[in-house]
């Protein structure tokens, strides 16, 4: 439940539209709803603006899909991510519908066409495609979240003209998140080229000693590009999120 919702809701019971006692019903709902392994906080997008979303690695199918209906049953839409493909098709039996994106590894409910909340567009750019599927895990949830997302694939140094021939799009861009494994150099070259805030995002994608991801974490934590930020390893979802609030200021 959201602002716009409890308005709503209220308006109709002014109006006589709804009754006191299933508006009652229906907020008894917030802030939370328990079910058998979880609290599910149906607050949260009142709150933050954004509702609470499913985090699938570590949860066996029923707990996901036992959340999953929660949220459904609350009037929310329903996000889960880093959710393998045999695990989906799992939660999807228990909790029909839902559309899964294998590379972006997410599932979900929901209307397809989402409100776009942001104020401008966010940029996903990514080094190579072995960091695809980060960068589609920030770009879904980005769009899933209300914003207008342009991707910019494959652009990693080895070829840095192919950065450059997407120029236009990164300085039309709001806020950028920027995806790279090996040495993490990229977001320090796009900060170069900006004057926007850019959202890094380190993968465990590399040889030997870029040890999982830490030696591109370390590259960007001591950029000299000051518009740079960096998230966690492999955190496309935490930098989406994070270029969402941006946006929306």
């Amino acid at each position: 439940m959201n602002q716009d919702r409890i308005r709503k809701l209220l308006s109709e019971v002014k109006q006589g539209g709804v009754s006191v006692e299933a508006a009652i019903k229906e907020l008894s709902r917030l802030p939370f709803i328990d079910t058998e392994s979880a609290r599910v906080d149906t607050h949260r997008a009142l709150r933050q603006g954004i509702p609470e979303v499913i985090f699938g690695l570590g949860k066996t199918p029923a707990q996901i899909a036992e959340v999953a209906a929660a949220l459904t049953e609350a009037g929310q839409p329903v996000l889960v991510t880093r959710l393998e493909s045999g695990d989906a098709k799992e939660v999807q039996k228990v909790v029909q519908g839902g559309v899964y994106d294998a590379t972006a590894r997410i599932l979900f409910y929901g209307s397809d066409s989402v409100d776009i909340v942001g104020k401008g567009t966010i940029a996903v750019v990514s080094a190579g495609t072995a960091d695809s599927p980060v960068a589609a895990e920030a770009a879904v949830v980005a769009q899933r979240f209300g914003n207008r997302v342009e991707r910019v694939q494959d652009v990693g140094v080895a070829g840095i003209h192919r950065l450059f021939a997407a120029e236009e799009i990164l300085r039309a861009a709001r806020v950028l998140i920027v995806v790279a494994g090996m040495e993490g150099a990229l977001p320090s070259v796009v900060g170069g080229m900006v004057d926007k805030p850019v959202i890094a995002v380190p993968t465990s994608i590399g040889y030997g000693v870029s040890l999982g991801g830490l030696t591109a974490l370390f590259g960007m934590l001591t950029s000299c590009a000051s518009n740079v930020t960096v998230v966690n390893i492999d955190n496309g979802f935490g930098a989406a999120y994070a270029a969402t609030l941006i946006n929306r200021l």
